[in-house]
């Protein structure tokens, strides 16, 4: 996408009509609000209700994309949502409950190495193994550490030919295989999200593909946070408001 279809100031979204809608969530900075460390996000009985809500509104046309693992996507939603593409799209749970989940590159165990080894300089770094597929270094609590950790994560991501996927305040190196955008695209072609139209909700630079994979669809980006240069076409100011816009639909 060129940048003059990408958007600065995104105008806010309208109200969702759920007959017609299937709902593509992030997790981190969409429904939760960023964590120091990952594990600080916990369990949340709004969040809990709003999404069994949606859920029943939806039909099941309701799926949660997340850097996260499903393990932890399931902790942190009390299992509230049967499809989820966990790890960017790597790992992904049909609303019958099949799995399709890619297999683990031989090069993840030198990226991990590499991490553990950078993140030795600072006890404020945090290295996340994701089920075999992934590893990021996290450095929120290492700002100091940002551009020489940028450096690293392009440097082994030279070396072993993992996908590079950069973050908010994180690198992550993954086996290459499916994105979000990909998931959208897997959940889009089968019931119930068969034509519905896909609205993808999203924070992060990782969710870019989310949008542009809901709009070539004939549906919509939403992003939370801040106004920068995104595909999205609307946007909310954050976490609070994403869940307002949310439980207004519900």
């Amino acid at each position: 996408m060129s940048i003059e279809q990408l958007t600065i100031v995104q105008p806010l979204p309208k109200p969702l009509r759920l007959d017609e809608t299937a709902l593509f969530l992030d997790l981190d900075g969409t429904l939760a609000p960023i964590a120091a460390r990952p594990q600080d996000v916990r369990p949340d009985p709004r969040r809990t209700s709003l999404l069994e809500r949606l859920a029943r509104r939806l039909d099941g046309r309701l799926a949660v994309i997340s850097g996260r693992t499903l393990a932890d996507v399931d902790r942190i939603l009390e299992g509230r949502v049967a499809s989820v593409a966990a790890i960017h799209g790597l790992v992904r749970r049909g609303p019958d409950g099949a799995l399709h989940q890619a297999a683990p590159n031989l090069q993840l165990p030198a990226a991990i190495a590499g991490f553990r080894t950078f993140a030795a300089r600072d006890p404020g770094l945090i290295v996340e193994e994701k089920a075999g597929l992934s590893v990021a270094l996290h450095f929120r609590q290492a700002a100091a550490c940002a551009e020489a950790a940028r450096t690293c994560a392009r440097d082994l991501a030279q070396r072993t030919g993992l996908t590079l996927q950069e973050g908010d305040m994180v690198e992550e190196l993954r086996t290459p295989g499916a994105s979000k955008g990909d998931s959208v695209r897997a959940f889009m072609a089968a019931a119930p999200f068969a034509g519905s139209i896909p609205v993808f909700v999203g924070d992060d630079a990782t969710d870019e593909v989310g949008f542009k994979a809901a709009q070539a669809l004939g549906g919509a980006g939403v992003r939370i946070g801040a106004s920068r240069a995104t595909a999205a076409q609307y946007g909310l100011a954050g976490v609070e408001a994403a869940l307002e816009w949310l439980e207004a639909a519900a």
